[in-house]
């Protein structure tokens, strides 16, 4: 078996999905930089591939409790994906800015249809099929647990259809950010259910509202 650049990445990519983490939070959980995994780092500026340390494979190995006989399996899956020759490139994965949520409250952040403005964010792997717009909130304090907890990872939509029931982010004109559950929505404000039972439900009127999104993926 011949070890590739694409099926040892590959590798690392099935690792973090195996244990319901985007390449970022595998990266943290193992104590290493958040963007050691993303796909902008694994070949240098002139184009030539850059392999992941023994170090660092180790370090996943031990964050994850997996075994480096998974590993192995893993790469030699990649190896044989769809049949063809050992350096098949697997599909690239989509990348999504990563924010934190006091990023998020801030002005100048995000545009009126709670779009984020700007260059120079960190970027993850999107975990989920695509979905145009989206983009990756990293979780602080305790206002989202027992759901959310501080150091997680969401991904939100502000292009999906909102439904009751949806788990969703709201920011205010006043630069409040919460995640709530979407109870129901009216033509003049959002009902908003308190994922933690600490917080109070809300009711917020509609001119209070700068945008709102859909949660469509969470880490944990």
């Amino acid at each position: 078996m011949v070890w590739t650049h694409a099926t040892v990445w590959g590798a690392i990519d099935a690792l973090a999905s195996r244990h319901g983490l985007t390449v970022s939070g595998l990266a943290r959980k193992a104590g290493l930089d958040p963007t050691a995994f993303n796909r902008s780092k694994r070949c240098s500026a002139d184009g030539r591939p850059r392999w992941p340390s023994t170090e660092s494979i180790a370090k996943i190995l031990t964050a994850t409790g997996a075994s480096l006989e998974e590993f192995v399996g893993l790469v030699e899956t990649r190896t044989r994906y769809g049949g063809r020759a050992a350096d098949v490139r697997l599909p690239a994965p989509a990348q999504v800015p990563l924010l934190g949520l006091a990023q998020a409250g801030a002005g100048g952040f995000f545009d009126d249809g709670g779009f984020p403005v700007g260059q120079g964010w960190d970027e993850i792997d999107l975990p989920v099929a695509d979905s145009e717009g989206s983009y990756a909130l990293e979780v602080s304090g305790d206002s989202m647990l027992p759901l959310y907890r501080n150091g997680d990872v969401i991904i939100v939509s502000p292009t999906s259809q909102l439904r009751p029931g949806d788990r969703v982010v709201v920011k205010t004109t006043e630069g409040e950010v919460m995640a709530k559950t979407l109870q129901r929505q009216t033509t003049d404000a959002v009902e908003l259910h308190s994922l933690n039972p600490e917080h109070p439900d809300r009711v917020v009127p509609l001119t209070e509202i700068e945008w709102i999104a859909r949660i469509i993926w969470a880490s944990q």
